[in-house]
């Protein structure tokens, strides 16, 4: 059965427009205007900084549908920005990676999305291969990691100086099928993918996703919508 919580409480979001831009921060410091699927949220406080915590709440399920949902966020082209850190759960399997990431273009009835992820665990493992594992893109549903591992193999994935439970700053750059994922401030991005599986026009909402027993936190989400987005 699936988890789908809806929770709106006072306003929390700052709209800032500049020009043609329009710019939405969400500090996600408490629930407010969230809908979680597959998770459990609630506001807390990690390393020290005020965030918003995403667990697992179907750890039994391998489904990449498990994410929170910024309602009415109807995101086509732009930038996404936020500060990110994620942990396996203590009952996790011994294959968890502390899964978490963003998905964007998500459809109404979350049928449909793109994302891309890290796998802290990853970025500073003794094995270089599991290293090279440290980025993820995929698209739900018919491209999930292990596909595009096994029919694209390195294509989709990439390395970064990560860590589980660090505070590490996300930029996600979206125009047409192009995405490019940085990495805390680097002027380079650390994964690009040219050739979005769900095609350039697909529009949708934007979410926090964690994959299995992960257990996250997020912060200062910003979502600027431009289709002259670069760096």
């Amino acid at each position: 059965m699936k988890n789908f919580l809806t929770i709106a409480l006072t306003a929390s979001i700052i709209t800032v427009c500049d020009g043609q831009q329009k710019e939405n921060k969400f500090p996600l410091k408490d629930t407010t205007h969230l809908i979680a699927y597959n998770v459990t949220i609630s506001p807390s406080v990690f390393n020290g900084k005020k965030s918003l915590q995403v667990v697992d709440a179907q750890t039994e399920s391998n489904s990449e549908l498990k994410l929170v949902t910024i309602p009415n966020s109807d995101f086509h082209d732009g930038v996404i920005e936020v500060e990110l850190a994620g942990r396996p759960m203590k009952q996790a399997s011994e294959g968890a990676r502390g899964f978490v990431g963003i998905a964007f273009r998500i459809t109404d009835d979350y049928s449909t999305f793109e994302c891309m992820y890290l796998r802290p665990t990853n970025g500073r493992a003794l094995d270089q291969v599991r290293r090279n594992h440290s980025l993820q893109y995929i698209s739900y549903p018919d491209y999930p990691w292990h596909k595009l591992r096994k029919e694209f193999p390195e294509k989709y994935e990439s390395y970064a100086d990560i860590g589980p439970g660090e505070w590490i700053k996300v930029r996600i750059e979206v125009k047409g099928s192009l995405a490019r994922l940085f990495i805390n401030d680097a002027k380079q991005p650390s994964l690009i993918v040219t050739d979005l599986k769900h095609g350039e026009a697909l529009r949708g909402n934007v979410g926090l996703w964690i994959g299995p027993g992960t257990e996250a936190y997020f912060r200062n989400l910003i979502i600027r919508k431009d289709d002259q987005a670069s760096r």
